[in-house]
This record gives C-alpha cells, structure tokens and sequence, in this order.
C-alpha cells in the first residue's frame, strides 16, 4: 500500500509538471492571458505584455521573461530575469546573469551579461563581449567597446571618474 502510495504521488507530480508547460500564449497583460504566468512557455507567445518563464519566440508590445529563460524577444520593451538568446526592442533590460544579443536604444543588463549589446545606450556591471553603441558603460569589462564614449570601471583611466575624466578611448575602449 505504501508503494502504491509513493508511485501515485510520484505520477501526479510528474503530471502536473508536463502541464505547466505550455507551447502557446496569448497575454493582454500578465493576469489575462490563455495561460497563468506560473506556465513555462515553449514555443510562441503573442503579447501586449506578458510576463512568462520562456523558451520561445515572444512577440510583443511589452515581453517579461521570468526565471531563466531563453529564445528570442522583441518588442517594444523586454525585461527578464535571466535570458539567453536574442533581445530587440527599443528598451532591454536583464536583471541577472545573461548571454545572447541585445539590440534596442537602451540595453541594460543589471547583472553579469555576455555577448553583443548594440544600442544607443549599452549598460552592464559586468560585461564579457562587445558594446557596440553610442554609450557604453560598465563596471567590469573583458572585451571591447566601440561608440562615442566607453567607460569601463575597472579600466585604470577612469580610476577617479567621475572627478576626472579619462583623456582617451571617445571611440574604442578593451580590457582582457
């Protein structure tokens, strides 16, 4: 009886799991939408603004990915807590760890990000790949920037910014 117990317990675990997956959504906001955002989405989400765990296409006005989440994004406004994939949308923001690509007019990534931001305006703490924009910013930089202004923290020229600004690097600045 205790066994018949377990495997049942088991089996209805395993059901419920398989049924928070979902692999397509239809959101006008979070809380309206063909499935809760507590569902996994993998495969094609059309939203004015969702917020789902992905690992889809998302096509939006405004695209959340909770969770880890990855695939491509665009639309308007994308933010996530941790992406892997593809970003485009005038604004992109990450809050944790990412890889991929960000392309938008303002990209920022809160966390660590690795790859490709190309935007107006590129912000990372932590940033392993290329910026590619007007500004680019970070604290912590293995890579390179290519813009009108690039500042990385832990390069020595800007050890007293902003008191001094650094004399060089308006258009190229890399730290390996």
């Amino acid at each position: 009886m205790k066994y018949l117990f377990l495997i049942t317990a088991a089996a209805v675990s395993i059901t419920s799991v398989n049924a928070a997956e979902s692999a397509f959504q239809l959101s006008l906001t979070p809380d309206i939408a063909l499935h809760p955002k507590s569902d996994i989405i993998s495969g094609v989400a059309l939203n004015i603004w969702g917020e789902n765990q992905q690992h889809s296409l998302n096509l939006g006005l405004v695209n959340g990915s909770t969770g880890v989440s990855s695939g491509l994004s665009w639309a308007i406004a994308n933010y996530a807590d941790s992406y892997s994939g593809i970003q485009w949308g005038m604004v992109n923001l990450t809050k944790e760890e990412s890889t991929g690509w960000q392309g938008g007019f303002v990209n920022c990534s809160q966390g660590s990000y690795t790859g490709l931001q190309t935007g107006c305006v590129n912000y990372s703490q932590q940033f392993k790949g290329l910026q590619f924009g007007a500004i680019n910013y970070t604290e912590k930089l293995e890579g390179l920037q290519v813009g009108f202004l690039n500042i990385a923290r832990n390069n020595s020229w800007f050890q007293e910014f902003p008191d001094k600004l650094a004399t060089g690097f308006p258009f190229i600045n890399w730290s390996f």
